[in-house]
């Protein structure tokens, strides 16, 4: 069987960082992709915040191994001086975290316009965060992300080889979403991922179990040499599922949950289950 390193968006388990760590020990996770805390987002921890947090999880045995920062998260039309002093706030923290990666992103473009007129744009304020994390021992990592620059595998390939610096983080749910083939992506990206994250979807873009949507992830974790993989549920969770009567329960045809320890736990469950055929 392959070995994995597996992390998790543990926040989608419970917002307090108790209710987390519970829920990546249950699960047998070796740690975070930190994101929200107490519902104070990572980029905006103070330095005494992502001290006190380090020393909890240290305490427990759990690692930072990536901050899920929203960088590269904004309009590309927007004013980029005062993101970037969030970039260099956020390097920082990930010091104090002990993280070697930051997800980040390539920067909304306008609807209906073409993304290839902001390349230029995009590739320069890219490189001004990436001088910014040079030498300080983190790596930063580009999501594929819905509506941004580096959405489809064309334009996440021309990103790294325009900036070889930049990694990829793998996320076959948001390929999915903007109709691109999870595996002709994979294809195109490999030389690049630095890891991936587990999120699958059907072809409509709703998100279900790993291995149950059309990302092709059982395929995708067979032919990857990336042993680092990022839990991230997004599984739905429905208040009024008592009402449902039922242990399977469905909603338009998918599954829901009574509560986010429950969706956060069936998540690992179903990755669990795919890696064990590896």
């Amino acid at each position: 069987m392959k070995e994995f390193h597996i992390y998790a968006f543990s926040d989608e388990a419970a917002p307090s960082l108790e209710g987390q760590i519970r829920a990546l020990k249950r699960n047998a996770l070796e740690g975070m992709e930190i994101r929200n805390v107490g519902k104070v987002n990572v980029s905006d921890l103070t330095p005494a915040q992502a001290k006190a947090i380090s020393k909890r999880l240290d305490d427990e045995g759990l690692k930072v191994r990536s901050l899920g920062s929203p960088l590269g998260k904004i309009k590309i039309t927007e004013s980029f001086a005062e993101h970037l002093d969030k970039v260099k706030r956020t390097i920082e923290t990930a010091a104090i975290l002990g993280a070697s990666r930051i997800r980040m992103f390539s920067f909304y473009i306008p609807k209906g316009e073409d993304p290839e007129q902001y390349f230029g744009e995009v590739t320069d304020r890219l490189g001004r965060m990436l001088d910014a994390a040079r030498d300080c021992g983190v790596t930063l990592c580009h999501e594929n992300e819905k509506g941004i620059y580096g959405d489809v595998a064309a334009r996440c390939l021309k990103l790294h080889e325009a900036l070889p610096e930049l990694k990829a983080v793998f996320d076959p749910a948001n390929f999915i979403q903007c109709s691109q083939p999870t595996l002709e992506a994979f294809g195109m990206l490999e030389k690049y991922i630095d890891y991936l994250h587990i999120k699958d979807a059907l072809p409509d873009g709703r998100v279900v179990p790993a291995g149950e949507g059309a990302g092709e992830i059982g395929a995708i974790l067979k032919k990857t040499s990336c042993a680092y993989l990022t839990l991230e549920p997004h599984l739905k969770v429905f208040d009024g599922f008592a009402a449902l009567e039922t242990a399977g329960a469905t909603l338009d045809g998918v599954k829901v949950y009574p509560d986010n320890d429950s969706a956060f736990d069936a998540a690992c469950a179903a990755l669990g289950t795919l890696t064990q055929k590896l």
